[in-house]
């Protein structure tokens, strides 16, 4: 069984903070199979980690559009933020990528409104019905129950913003995840989550506040 998470965030999002060290620990040390690099409008760390580490490294893009926050797997280049979700979606299209809908419904996280979510679910590949933060508005039933109805695959996912994150809430596969098999596979997942502790809850806030101490000194 392959334990993967695709959704997390290094050190180049502005809020987030799991170094290149720490990624390779991960991996090493089994707590993680794969892993998808989901920074916020980047994937320059994701790309050159990949190199490193080969196929055990996802890039991914959490994307900012028009209508919320939109995530592409398997990308090879970046996608502008700013652009309608449609528009977005073609640009992952583009790439061969894959379309993942992170902590839908979410309006303290930028999640996409229903009705959002509704004008573009017949190009949605995978949706997040459990978000390893998901504690102040946790949406996962909503989300679980969308996915049934519209026949979308539900994944689970950690959003560690931290290296504390990783490791609680993640996808187990029967076998390792490539573009061609991931969905295939992820259609016959366990999803597997924890809590992971005041601290991963708060990766955020405290990587915003030491870059800004860093930035000020």
């Amino acid at each position: 069984m392959y334990k993967v998470d695709l959704h997390t965030h290094s050190e180049a999002s502005p809020d987030g903070g799991i170094t290149r060290s720490q990624y390779a620990r991960s991996l090493s040390s089994g707590l993680l199979d794969c892993v998808a690099i989901t920074d916020h409008n980047h994937v320059d760390f994701a790309l050159s980690l990949q190199q490193e580490l080969g196929d055990k490294i996802i890039v991914g893009e959490e994307v900012m559009s028009t209508g919320g926050e939109i995530v592409g797997l398997y990308l090879t280049e970046l996608v502008p933020a700013g652009l309608t979700p449609a528009e977005t979606i073609l640009r992952i299209r583009a790439q061969g990528g894959l379309v993942y809908i992170p902590h839908p419904f979410e309006t303290i996280r930028k999640g996409l409104h229903p009705a959002v979510l509704e004008s573009i679910a017949q190009d949605v590949d995978m949706i997040e019905v459990c978000n390893g933060r998901a504690f102040a508005q946790n949406r996962s039933e909503q989300a679980y129950v969308w996915a049934k109805l519209n026949r979308v695959i539900g994944a689970a996912s950690s959003d560690a913003h931290g290296y504390r994150g990783l490791g609680k809430t993640y996808t187990t596969l029967k076998d390792f995840p490539t573009r061609n098999n991931l969905l295939e596979l992820a259609a016959q997942a366990t999803l597997k989550t924890d809590w992971p502790g005041i601290r991963a809850l708060l990766y955020p806030k405290y990587n915003k506040l030491k870059r800004k101490v860093k930035k000020q000194s």
